[in-house]
């Protein structure tokens, strides 16, 4: 994908003007200010990179999906009527072309399994023994293999699993709000965080021995 040219946008000069509200930036961008949809790239740029890399695992492509996504928000910002942040929004623009690329990749699209089961939320990554490598190495070892295995195991996950997994435990952030970024019913995102986190759990079963 040929990178975009964002000084098109005005994301490459600095702003003019002193610090506004995020209202008064989107408001400024639609007006077509290049200054206030700038500052608006610099509050959310590296969120927006974090999620592409973390659905994606390959910065190069992180990195174009990042320009992808802003330079969508940038067209249709005129249809922003401030029904959510715009955290969420950009956030939900980001998610789409992400997963457009796994798409095109042939990664297969996410079946929905409605699991009843209890969900506890924790995860098993935390669960995994804390390895120290100072002057040991068999732990060092050890610990090469567990995060090979850790990898190993979030790539297993599906697009939509991964993703509300990360943004949950990485990111903090509520199933509710999870599901209003990606697209997704609460429920729908607490069903596939549970998934996750079970697939998690087997996979790493054994390396709490």
């Amino acid at each position: 994908m040929e990178l975009v040219n964002t000084e098109s946008i005005g994301l490459s000069a600095k702003p003019e003007s002193a610090v506004r509200s995020e209202t008064a930036l989107i408001e400024a961008a639609q007006k077509k200010d290049p200054a206030a949809f700038e500052e608006l790239v610099r509050l959310y740029e590296r969120s927006v990179l974090r999620l592409a890399t973390n659905i994606l695992r390959s910065p190069e492509d992180a990195h174009d999906a990042y320009q992808e996504a802003f330079l969508k928000a940038f067209r249709k910002l005129d249809t922003f009527r401030f029904q959510c942040s715009f955290h969420t929004w950009i956030y939900r623009i980001t998610t789409n072309v992400c997963l457009d690329q796994l798409r095109r990749r042939g990664v297969r699209k996410e079946v929905g399994i409605d699991d009843r089961d209890d969900l506890k939320g924790n995860n098993p990554l935390q669960n995994a023994p804390e390895v120290r490598i100072e002057g040991n190495p068999d732990q060092a070892l050890r610990g090469r293999e567990l995060s090979g295995r850790i990898e190993t195991a979030l790539a297993d996950l599906s697009p939509n699993e991964r993703l509300v997994f990360e943004l949950r435990h990485y990111d903090g952030m509520r199933l509710r709000a999870i599901g209003e970024s990606v697209g997704i019913s609460e429920e729908a995102a607490k069903n596939s965080l549970f998934r996750a986190t079970r697939k998690l759990r087997t996979a790493l079963q054994d390396a709490r021995s």
